[in-house]
């Protein structure tokens, strides 16, 4: 065989591991959109029962069964569902924002509960995230979570990495300043974004 066809048949075969890498890629890409796409509806599901779950602990008083959803159009354009955690006689207590944004290693998706008049933070949970293990992925434990209890909702969060000496100033977790920001970043976007859309919803349905 001649060096030409040598360098044919070579090309050739090239050719067809190409074609079989591309096929293979698209077909195990397709399986994984289509196991996506069928587990959507049960991690939405899961999601929002562990909202629920939630609501007692972000609205003290609150009764979770007695909590009324909205879906409201925020300042951006963009819908998102609300919670109005009443108690157990059916009085609003607070509400319940979820949030989400861009953390260090992914999304960061939060609950945060407010007051009646959404004045106040009431609590503030990490419903979902994958930061770094050991140092972004402290954002979760109450250390972190607890400073922003009682603090004025429509002031601007800030992250530090020292002690805290201004009006809505959190402690960063140590090793975790983009992280921890963050948050505070969700928390001032969600609650400028959806509150008065949430409260005109509230008052007429």
């Amino acid at each position: 065989m001649s060096e030409m066809q040598e360098k044919t048949e070579a090309d050739k075969h090239y050719l067809r591991q190409a074609w079989l890498i591309l096929f293979l890629s698209v077909f195990y890409g397709a399986i994984l959109v289509g196991v996506q796409i069928g587990l959507s509806g049960r991690i939405a599901e899961n999601k929002k029962q562990e909202t629920y779950s939630q609501i007692p602990t972000l609205v003290p008083g609150a009764e979770p069964t007695a909590t009324k959803e909205f879906l409201v159009r925020g300042s951006n354009g963009k819908e998102s569902r609300v919670y109005q955690a009443r108690n157990a006689s059916g009085e609003p207590m607070g509400w319940v924002f979820p949030g989400s944004g861009a953390g260090f290693a992914d999304t960061i998706e939060i609950l945060i509960g407010l007051n009646a008049d959404m004045t106040r933070l009431t609590g503030l949970y990490v419903l979902n995230q994958k930061e770094t293990p050991g140092l972004g992925n402290y954002i979760t434990e109450n250390a972190f979570r607890d400073q922003f209890h009682g603090l004025a909702a429509q002031e601007k969060f800030l992250a530090v990495a020292g002690t805290p000496v201004g009006t809505n100033q959190i402690k960063a977790v140590t090793g975790a300043t983009i992280s921890s920001q963050s948050v505070c970043d969700i928390v001032n976007g969600t609650v400028a974004q959806y509150r008065q859309a949430a409260l005109e919803k509230a008052t007429h349905p």
